[in-house]
């Protein structure tokens, strides 16, 4: 039986509209490594840092592996991580055999991770997202990575409807602050690293869009690293006398009684005047939650009073 041959112009029509559905259903962003594409929603989801194990907790989906697992509970604390993920190695050198044996659709990283980015490509698709870098405002980069993840996974309202909540909480704690007269003196922001040593936390991090949102000052005005914070000895909090110092947990074992004999700790305006708070921990380094558990947690503290030492 002869067949008439097909013309290349009808053979290109043919093969265009077979292949429209795959066309039609994919979707594509560009993030800072490229552009990634996606044909369907992904349902394996592997997070190679805090902050992105967080935005997808927020958005309802437990991913199958995690950088650091373990830690997580420890610092971040919220939203919880549920047992049963994998841990898939450390977030500075995660194990590419242990994400590729999850068999993920979607990988989410950082710039950190930049080098490996080909052989993540070669596993999932990967989308990289840097919440800390110079020059950029923490917050807004979290809530863009947020609101971009859930596009990706068909979870848009549910991105909206956190962001929305964070802003409702961060108003009604700002009233209770205002309404117990609480706004007008500046806070510092510290964790300890020893007896002598605080990391203080500066306005270029992602703690200042709690302060700002609460009304409260800064103390410590000079500017950290992209990370935003300061590491400065006990003594360079001393010129700050207005200030009210601010504890962020964990301390280390026996500090109490070691700062109670420092000449250092005890001669700052702030220990004088019972002025410390101590706070339950807040990752300094995540997405948009923190700045939620901050505001809540600081608001807390400074209305039930200080005292003159850590716990």
């Amino acid at each position: 039986m002869f067949t008439r041959p097909v013309s290349g112009v009808r053979f290109c029509f043919i093969l265009l509209v077979g292949l429209l559905p795959v066309f039609a259903g994919a979707e594509t962003w560009q993030h800072e490594q490229g552009t990634l594409s996606l044909d369907k929603t992904p349902q394996r989801v592997i997070a190679l840092n805090w902050a992105a194990t967080e935005a997808l907790l927020l958005l309802g989906v437990t991913p199958v592996g995690v950088a650091d697992r373990d830690g997580y509970s420890v610092w971040v604390k919220e939203p919880e991580l549920s047992e049963g993920v994998a841990n898939i190695g450390t977030r500075v050198a995660p194990s590419l055999e242990a994400i590729a044996e999850l068999k993920p659709d979607l990988i989410v990283t950082s710039s950190e991770m930049a080098p490996a980015a080909n052989l993540l490509e070669r596993i999932a698709p990967t989308y990289v997202v840097s919440v800390y870098k110079k020059g950029s405002n923490p917050y807004e980069k979290a809530s863009d990575m947020l609101t971009t993840l859930g596009d990706m996974l068909d979870r848009e309202e549910r991105a909206a409807a956190v962001l929305n909540d964070i802003d409702r909480t961060l108003q009604s704690q700002r009233r209770r602050l205002e309404n117990a007269n609480l706004t007008e003196r500046p806070v510092a922001l510290v964790n300890f690293l020893d007896d002598r040593h605080v990391r203080v936390y500066a306005p270029n991090g992602l703690y200042q869009s709690a302060l700002d949102a609460l009304g409260l000052e800064n103390a410590w005005s000079q500017p950290g690293n992209y990370w935003g914070f300061s590491v400065a000895g006990l003594e360079a909090l001393a010129p700050y006398q207005d200030t009210r110092i601010v504890v962020i947990a964990p301390t280390l074992p026996g500090l109490s009684d070691t700062l109670a004999d420092s000449p250092f700790w005890t001669y700052l305006p702030p220990v004088q005047r019972d002025q410390v708070y101590q706070i339950d921990p807040v990752w300094p380094f995540g997405g948009v939650f923190p700045v939620k558990r901050l505001a809540t947690l600081l608001t807390d503290s400074l209305i039930a009073g200080g005292s003159d030492n850590v716990r």
